[in-house]
Order: structure tokens, then C-alpha cells, then sequence
């Protein structure tokens, strides 16, 4: 007996702070108009998506002490968006990546208790940790913590928060007219939390909102976030973009969800996906090297070898060999603000194995960073792309994708328009939303009322 199919899931994260976005394409258009961001929006709420995605730039990057201007720089407001956005959609979740470093858990509760009353129970939040000092000079604690105590902070900053949302049942506010009695509990929204991070107490003054609390969403890909996301969240993001390591990634974290009580559908594995499409499987492999070409300019090698040989390599041509120098292994590093930074731990060993690949490939700079840089996801014709993300989802390699288009705000209408419809000819996702909340659209329980 054959198990029944898998529904997809699907949502869109709006592209930003990053250089895979092709800004200097005719077609690109502002990251910071509201128009975008609606255009957008709708775009993939047309598609039936679950939810748009915002990502979170607390800091612009910086290359030997100037802003590193070749990607898209800066992030509007997460809230601020996301509340406008709620006014031009109606079913789309909106989800939005909030630190748990640098803020408070009463402030972010209130605003996303506040959200997800604007959208009638489409909110949903990322908790994420900061990684860096840098970024933490933003802020008024300086913001860097060693990695055991950030996720420390962020599991009791979870924690907090869940105790503030559940400060109300649901059933206090009475509103009753003509007895003039307003609430049922004079006691609605009273809390006290004393812990390692946070000593805090009073009244939280959002009612319980629609879905009880956001959908809490989670990223890391170290121990401890794979444990986290375990034990609190109800969807994490995964990075891989291979079969075998979304497979991987899947069954280990879906394993880990019994010791916390959990089942397996508790909890969706998503992982980011880009895509390009064609009429046909040659001409979208084409045009998946012209957009390559386009998020690496020369300038913009250079300044990604930098990322490992840590010395300014602005007098080096981008179309010829790579440097004869080794790379700077000293503690301060030339850019600043990057994630990239960490993943070239040995930079020595990197720096002799792109030297081989690129001799042995008569690879330049450029083409070295073209090559071993992230490529996309899905490429092909329609029909391709839909047969794809479908095997990896019945695979059990991910529940769903978040697409992350090249351009911006009309990227994502291809895949709207070509993809979907071949996936809901397939069976496999829907033709039109079947619930109101986000938690309906992932097929997440029901949250039940806080205890007493």
C-alpha cells in the first residue's frame, strides 16, 4: 500500500541584503517602496502560498571599513512592513525574522500579539540570535554573546514571550453593553517571570490574538538550533539544497521531536530554494548562467576572496588567476557584518583547494566564485521545476520551499503562473486556501488555551 501523497508547502521570502538579488537588472525595482513589497505580496498570495518571509539587516556590511555597496543594502522595518502588508492581503501569512539578542520580550510580544490581530491570525515569527559584535555596536549592551548563551537568552526570550501571549485565555473580554462589564478577569494579562535573562512583571495589555501566538519559526543549523527548533518551533529553515543532505537534515531533526513530546507533522522543514525557468530545460540552464554572471560581477569576486584571503585584493583582475599570496590569519577581518565569514574556518586549506580547482579547471577569480558559490536550486522548464520540488517533498527531503527569486518585486510571477498550476494538476498543493490562519495554511493543531 503506497502512503498517500504529501502537500506542499510553499512561500515566498523577498529577496534583500545580499548580492544573489540582480539589482542592476532593467527590470529590478526598489527594496524599500511599498510597492514592491505589495506587488510582491500578492503575487504570492494569488499563487495560494502559505506566507511571505522577511529576512532581518540590523547592520549594513562593511569591506576594509566602508560600506560593502555591491548587494542590496539595508532592511526596512520588519513590523512596519508586515502591519502595511496585512492592509493589502487577506489569506498569505506574514512572517518576519526579529532578533532575540538585542530586544525585549515584552516590546516583540506586543507586536506580534498586535500583528496577529491585523491579520486576523497570519503572523509569524523567526527567532533568531545574533552572531556578531559588530552588529551588536548597534546596540546599547554591545549585543555579542558566546553561542551557548545566546541560544540560552533565546530559548527564556521564547519562553517569556509564549508566558506573556498566554497571560489571557481568551475568554475574559465580556463586553458587555448594557451590564457595562467590560472583562470577565480583573486579573487579564498579569504576569511575573524571574529568570536567568529576564526579571520582568505586570500586565500585558494585548488581548490573546487569533492563533493564541505567531507560528514560531527557527533557523539555526548548529546543535543546539536543531534542538531548539525540537523543542519550540513549528517550522525551521534548512539550507540544504542536495537530496541526500536535505534528507539528512530532515530525518535527524524530525527524530529529535519525540523526546520533547512531540509528533513528526508538529513540526515543517523548509528550506530556501531559488529557481529559473525556461520554455525548456536548455534554455533555463542558459539563462541560469547569465543570472550567475549577473550576481557576480568582477567587483564583486573580488571582494567574495577577500571573505577568505582577509586582504584587500582590490589591485587583482577579476578575470585572471587567483592570488599567489596566502590569506591574512590574523583576528580582525576586512569585512564585517558577513555570516560568509564563518564558513571559511581553515582559510589556509580553502585558499589551496581553490587554488587546485582553479588550475585544474582554468578557472579566473570570477569564475572560481561563479563555481563554488551557491547555484540555484531549481532550474528548468515548468515541468521540470514542478517534477523536482515535488520528488523532494515526497522524498522526505523538505515539507516545502521558500523561494527566493532574483529579482524583485516581479520574480516570483514566473513560478506563479507556470509552476503552481502544474502542481495542483499533481494534487499536491492547493487550489485554494482552506482555512484563515497560518496555522491552518501549514496544517499545524489548533493551539489549545493556556492552563490556569
Amino acid at each position: 500500500m503506497s502512503k498517500p501523497l504529501k502537500q506542499i508547502h510553499l512561500a515566498a521570502h523577498f529577496p534583500g541584503v545580499n548580492n544573489t538579488t540582480v539589482w542592476s537588472d532593467p527590470e529590478a525595482g526598489s527594496h524599500i517602496e511599498f510597492s514592491s513589497f505589495a506587488h510582491f505580496a500578492r503575487t504570492a498570495e494569488r499563487a495560494k502560498f502559505d506566507f511571505l518571509f522577511l529576512a532581518e539587516g540590523l547592520r549594513l556590511r562593511e569591506q576594509a571599513g566602508q560600506i560593502y555597496d555591491l548587494d542590496v543594502v539595508g532592511r526596512p522595518d520588519t513590523f512596519t512592513v508586515l502591519a502595511a502588508l496585512a492592509a493589502v492581503t487577506e489569506r498569505l501569512g506574514l512572517t518576519g525574522t526579529i532578533n532575540s539578542t538585542f530586544n525585549e520580550p515584552y516590546e516583540v510580544a506586543r507586536q506580534f500579539a498586535s500583528l496577529d490581530h491585523l491579520t486576523d491570525g497570519r503572523a509569524a515569527w523567526n527567532v533568531v540570535t545574533s552572531w556578531d559584535a559588530f552588529t551588536g555596536e548597534n546596540f546599547r549592551r554591545g549585543g555579542f554573546l558566546p553561542q551557548e548563551k545566546r541560544y540560552s537568552r533565546a530559548k527564556e526570550f521564547l519562553a517569556t514571550a509564549t508566558e506573556l501571549f498566554d497571560s489571557w485565555d481568551g475568554h475574559e473580554i465580556v463586553a458587555d453593553q448594557q451590564a457595562g462589564v467590560f472583562l470577565r478577569d480583573a486579573k487579564a494579562g498579569a504576569f511575573v517571570h524571574s529568570g536567568r535573562h529576564f526579571d520582568i512583571e505586570g500586565r500585558f495589555n494585548v488581548p490573546r490574538s487569533p492563533q493564541g501566538r505567531p507560528v514560531i519559526f527557527q533557523a539555526g543549523d548548529s546543535e543546539e538550533g536543531r534542538e531548539f527548533a525540537a523543542s519550540s518551533a513549528d517550522a525551521v529553515f534548512s539550507r540544504y539544497a542536495s537530496l541526500e543532505a536535505g534528507q539528512a537534515f530532515y530525518t535527524d531533526v524530525k527524530n529529535r521531536l519525540a523526546r520533547h513530546g512531540r509528533r513528526h507533522d508538529q513540526l515543517l522543514i523548509l528550506p530556501a530554494a531559488t529557481f529559473v525557468l525556461g520554455d525548456s530545460d536548455a534554455e533555463a540552464a542558459e539563462l541560469a548562467r547569465e543570472v550567475r554572471r549577473l550576481q557576480v560581477s568582477g567587483a564583486t569576486a573580488i571582494k567574495h576572496l577577500e571573505f577568505v584571503w582577509n586582504r584587500d585584493l582590490s589591485s587583482y583582475d577579476p578575470d585572471g588567476p587567483l592570488p599567489d599570496i596566502e590569506p591574512d590569519t590574523g583576528d580582525t577581518h576586512i569585512s564585517q557584518g558577513r555570516a560568509q565569514v564563518r564558513m571559511y574556518r581553515d582559510p589556509l586549506a580553502t585558499a589551496r583547494e581553490w587554488r587546485e580547482l582553479a588550475a585544474a579547471n582554468g578557472w579566473s577569480i570570477r569564475d572560481l566564485v561563479i563555481e563554488t558559490g551557491n547555484r540555484q536550486s531549481f532550474v528548468g522548464s515548468p515541468e521540470t521545476v514542478a517534477r523536482s520540488i515535488n520528488h523532494y517533498v515526497q522524498s522526505d527531503a523538505a515539507d516545502g520551499f521558500i523561494l527566493v527569486p532574483h529579482l524583485t518585486p516581479t520574480g516570483l510571477d514566473p513560478f506563479a503562473d507556470r509552476v503552481v498550476p502544474l502542481l495542483q494538476e499533481q494534487g499536491v498543493f492547493r487550489t485554494d486556501y482552506e482555512g484563515t490562519t497560518l496555522r491552518d495554511h501549514l496544517g499545524l493543531d489548533p493551539l489549545p488555551p493556556p492552563l490556569s
